[in-house]
């Protein structure tokens, strides 16, 4: 309109200067609230700082210490050459296909177990449940008796006249892969049976409906809603076998010597708590490796499914 004056757009808010940011935390803390909420979390907060960093840091600390107290990266030298790399390699190995091994076995049983009246399917977890709280120890054993030369396995294939019976299904890394499977496997079918329940059926209908085979159906459907939960589990039997002692050290043979054995060979016989902290600490940035693969992944999926929907 004519003659009037346009009011100047209002500035925008200024960020708060460093002045500002104590006063924003002193008044933060004068609340009564936030008192008493730092309050119960102090428990909560030392407990971790002692059981959890200060081990962390002291065997970090540990692994950079020389014979001679001086600083060397000496120990993690030493844990990624010759037989000490041939055994982390073995152990990254043997976690791959543990992992591998479970997600197919899992996969196959929880989307199985998924399609079962409620009742029925609380008994079949029961049933994978339940023999994880079996100590793991017992749970080998068994394994040892099933799989040894005289075992149960190889007793019923002689029997049965089955060519190259008894098979050597111990004492090496089929033994280990199978024994390990066996302890990761309630961990994979828990997380995809939890994934596999939540997924409409009437999707599939729909698709099915519409026309769209079964190859089509799995393929487009079912297993794009059902791949957060087969990433989370991979990598969660991969990061949980790279640390597992008891099973490879009893099932495996010389050659199928893992990173853990490793650690409890140098400690126990060797003395050498060094470069046994070197191999921890490599350990624990292979679980860091397979959280932040675990986090891009899951990125990467979001990403994905945003581009779906907006397309």
């Amino acid at each position: 309109m004519a003659g009037s004056v346009l009011a100047p757009n209002p500035a925008p808010a200024a960020p708060p200067t460093p002045a500002r940011r104590p006063r924003r935390l002193a008044r933060g803390l004068s609340d009564r609230r936030t008192r008493f909420g730092l309050l119960n979390a102090t428990p909560v907060i030392v407990y971790l700082l002692i059981l959890f960093v200060y081990p962390i840091f002291s065997t970090l600390l540990l692994s950079l210490k020389g014979e001679d107290g001086a600083f060397t990266l000496h120990w993690y030298a030493d844990a990624l050459r010759g037989a000490n790399l041939e055994i982390l390699l073995t152990t990254l190995r043997i976690s791959a296909e543990t992992s591998l091994l479970s997600l197919v076995i899992g996969f196959l049983l929880a989307s199985a177990v998924s399609r079962l009246k409620p009742l029925w399917a609380g008994l079949v977890m029961l049933v994978v449940v339940v023999p994880h709280f079996i100590s793991a120890l017992v749970r080998t054993y068994g394994w040892i008796i099933l799989l040894g030369e005289h075992g149960v396995i190889n007793n019923v294939l002689t029997d049965l006249h089955v060519p190259g019976a008894p098979f050597p299904l111990l004492y090496n890394e089929l033994g280990v892969v199978i024994g390990t499977t066996s302890v990761m496997l309630p961990y994979t079918v828990l997380l995809l049976y939890a994934v596999m329940r939540g997924i409409d059926r009437r999707l599939l209908a729909a698709a099915a409906g519409m026309g769209a085979g079964r190859v089509t159906i799995f393929r487009r459907i079912y297993l794009p809603l059902v791949a957060p939960g087969l990433v989370n589990a991979g990598v969660l039997c991969f990061i949980l076998c790279l640390g597992y002692y008891l099973t490879p050290a009893l099932m495996g043979g010389p050659k199928q010597t893992m990173v853990a054995s490793l650690i409890d060979e140098q400690v126990m016989k060797q003395n050498q708590w060094n470069g046994a902290s070197a191999l921890g600490i490599i350990l624990l940035l292979l679980t860091f490796a397979g959280l932040l693969l675990l986090r891009l992944l899951k990125s990467a999926g979001d990403a994905y499914r945003e581009r779906g929907a907006t397309s």
